[in-house]
C-alpha cells in the first residue's frame, strides 16, 4: 500500500494552533525568564496570542465556503477531525472575547496590594512558614498564564471536534489546567483546594463515563467519526440498546461540563473555592465549548436518534432549572448564588437546544435552535464574567467579601459598583431592555416552535424564581435599614484591567438588550452545522 501523508488545512485552524503555540511558548518562559520578569511577559504573550486568533478567527469566518443551498458554510478538514463551519467560528469568537477578559483579571494586582490573587507558590503548604515567606516576598504564580492558554485551546477544539476521539482530547485538555487553576487561590488556599480536588474527582468520573459510551457507540457503528455514527443510526435498527447505552453515557461526560442537574454537584464548591478570576472565566468559556460540543454531537451525530434523547432532555432541563432555581434562594454566600444561577441558565440552554434545527422548517423571522442558543451564550458569559468581576472588587479585612451580610448597605456606600452589579443582576433575571431578556426569549420560542411547551412552562415558572433571589441581593444592597452586625465590605479601587473587563461587559449587556439584531444576524449567518 501507497503511504498517504494526511491533509491539514492550516489555513482554516491557524488561530488554534495560535493558542497552542503560545502555551507552550508560555512554559518555556517560566523556564528562562527571570522570576521578577515573568509577569508582564506573560500577560503581554497572552493577550497578543489571544487578540491574533480573535482576528484570525474573524478572517477565517469570512472566508468559509457556502455549502449546499446556503445553510451551511465551512469545511471539515484535518482527516475529519474537526469541523470548521459557521457555528465553530462563531464559538470560537466568543471564547476568545471572555478569555481575553479572563487575562486581564489573571493580571489584575492592585486589589491585593500589589500581588495576583494566585498563590505564589502552589507547592507550600497552607499555613507553613514556605507559605508565609512566599507572600512576604510578593512571589507571582505566572504559571497560570500558560495553563489558562491550554484551557482556552482545549475549549476552542471541544465544539469544533467532528469524531469521538477528538472529543475526548479536547475534553481533557479542556479540563485538566482547569482542576489545577481552581487550587491556586493566594486566600483560602484550603478552600481553593477542597474545590480543585473535588472538581477533579468528580470530572475524572465523568471522564470515565465518557470513554466507556465512546466504546460503546464505536462497537454500534464500527467508527467514531460524526457521519459515519449518524449513517450507522439511521441504517440499523437492530442493535438500539448498545446505541442508546452509550449515548446516555456520553451525555453524562458533556452534561457534566456543562453543569446539569443531577451532574451539578460540583458547581456551588469549585465556583466559591476557586480564586474569582478563574471563576469568571471558568463560567463564561467552559458553558460554552461543552454546549457547542453537545450540540454538535446530538445534532449531527445522533440527529436520526432524535426521538430517543429529547425524552431525556426534557426531563434533564425541567431538573436543571428547578434545582437552580430552588437552592440559589437558600444560599447565603453570592459565588455559591451565582453558582446556582449557573445550573438555572443551564437548563435554559437546554431548552434551547430542544428547539427546531432548521430554518426551512420554520416561518419567515422564527430563530433556529442554533441562533437562539448562540446568543444565549453570548448575553450569558458578559453578564457572568461581569459579574464575578465585580465580585472581586468587594472586600473586607479578610480578602473578597462573598457572604450576603457582608454587601447589605453596599449601595449606599458604593452606589457605582452596587448598580452595575444589580444590572448584571436583573440581565441574568432576564428584565427587559437587557440581553438576557432576549436571551430567553429566543430559547423559549424556539422550544415552542418544536412542542416542547411543558419545559418552556417550567422555564417561566423557574425564571420567576429566579428574578426573586436576584432581586433580594438588589433589595439588600440599596434597600435594608440599619447597621449591619459585624465587619461590612467595601468596595477596593481597581486598576484599568478589571475596570475595563467590567465596562465591556456591562455595554454589551446594553446593547444586546436593546439592538440584538446584528448579533441574531450574525448568528444567522453562521448557518448550520456541516456534517
Amino acid at each position: 500500500m501507497d503511504f498517504v501523508k494526511p491533509s491539514i488545512e492550516y489555513a482554516e485552524i491557524w488561530p488554534l494552533l495560535v493558542i497552542f503555540g503560545v502555551a507552550c511558548l508560555g512554559v518555556v518562559v517560566e523556564a528562562f525568564v527571570p522570576r521578577e520578569r515573568r509577569y508582564l511577559v506573560q500577560t503581554v504573550l497572552a493577550a497578543l496570542g489571544l487578540v491574533a486568533a480573535l482576528v484570525g478567527t474573524i478572517m477565517i469566518a469570512g472566508e468559509l465556503d457556502v455549502l449546499g443551498d446556503g445553510q451551511a458554510r465551512g469545511l471539515i478538514g484535518v482527516e475529519g477531525s474537526l469541523a470548521i463551519d459557521g457555528p465553530t467560528v462563531f464559538l470560537w469568537g466568543i471564547i476568545l472575547v471572555f478569555s481575553l477578559g479572563g487575562v486581564l483579571l489573571f493580571a489584575e494586582r492592585r486589589l491585593e496590594g500589589g500581588v495576583s490573587a494566585f498563590a505564589g507558590q502552589a507547592a507550600a503548604l497552607p499555613g507553613t512558614e514556605a507559605e508565609r515567606q512566599a507572600s512576604t516576598r510578593g512571589l507571582e504564580h505566572t504559571e497560570v498564564y500558560p495553563l489558562m492558554m491550554f484551557a482556552v485551546f482545549g475549549m476552542m477544539m471541544f465544539p469544533a471536534a467532528n469524531d469521538l476521539l477528538t472529543l475526548f482530547v479536547a475534553l481533557e485538555v479542556l479540563s485538566l489546567p482547569l482542576y489545577l487553576l481552581c487550587g491556586l487561590a493566594r486566600r483560602r488556599r484550603l478552600l481553593s483546594q477542597e474545590a480543585a480536588l473535588k472538581y477533579f474527582l468528580l470530572g475524572a468520573f465523568s471522564s470515565g463515563f465518557f470513554l466507556y459510551g465512546v466504546a460503546l457507540v464505536y462497537g454500534f457503528a464500527g467508527s467514531m467519526d460524526y457521519a459515519d455514527i449518524s449513517e450507522a443510526v439511521s441504517n440499523d435498527v437492530g442493535n438500539s440498546t448498545l446505541l442508546l447505552i452509550g449515548l446516555g453515557m456520553l451525555a453524562v461526560g458533556l452534561l457534566f461540563k456543562v453543569g446539569a442537574a443531577p451532574f451539578h454537584n460540583w458547581t456551588p464548591d469549585v465556583y466559591q473555592g476557586a480564586p474569582t478570576p478563574v471563576t469568571g472565566f471558568m463560567a463564561a468559556g467552559t458553558k460554552i465549548a461543552a454546549f457547542g460540543a453537545l450540540m454538535r454531537l446530538f445534532y449531527v451525530a445522533f440527529g436520526s436518534e432524535r426521538w430517543s434523547w429529547q425524552p431525556m432532555l426534557w426531563v434533564i432541563a425541567i431538573l436543571t432549572m428547578v434545582v437552580g432555581a430552588v437552592l440559589a434562594v437558600v444560599q447565603t454566600d453570592m459565588k455559591r448564588m451565582l453558582a446556582y444561577s449557573s445550573v438555572a441558565h443551564t437548563g435554559f440552554l437546554l431548552t434551547g437546544v430542544l428547539g427546531v434545527q432548521q430554518a426551512s422548517q420554520l416561518s419567515d423571522g422564527e430563530v433556529t435552535s442554533m441562533q437562539a442558543v448562540l446568543f444565549y451564550l453570548t448575553t450569558y458569559g458578559f453578564a457572568m464574567i461581569g459579574a464575578f468581576a465585580v465580585v472581586t472588587l468587594v472586600r473586607d479585612s479578610g480578602g473578597e467579601a462573598t457572604s450576603f451580610a457582608r454587601w447589605q448597605g453596599l449601595g449606599k456606600r458604593s452606589p457605582l459598583v452596587a448598580g452595575l452589579f444589580a444590572f448584571f443582576l436583573l440581565s441574568m433575571a432576564g428584565i427587559p431592555l437587557t440581553a438576557g431578556f432576549v436571551g430567553k426569549w429566543a430559547v423559549f420560542t424556539v422550544a415552542l416552535s418544536a412542542g416542547a411547551w411543558p419545559v418552556v412552562i417550567a422555564a417561566i415558572l423557574c425564571s420567576i424564581v429566579a428574578v426573586f433571589f436576584y432581586v433580594r441581593v438588589i433589595v439588600l444592597m440599596f434597600f435594608v435599614e440599619g447597621e449591619p452586625e459585624g465587619e461590612v465590605a467595601s468596595v477596593t479601587r481597581p486598576s484599568i484591567l478589571t475596570s475595563a473587563t467590567i465596562l465591556v461587559g456591562l455595554a454589551a449587556t446594553l446593547v444586546l438588550g436593546i439592538l440584538p439584531g446584528p448579533v441574531l444576524t450574525l448568528a444567522a449567518h453562521a448557518g448550520e452545522f456541516v456534517r
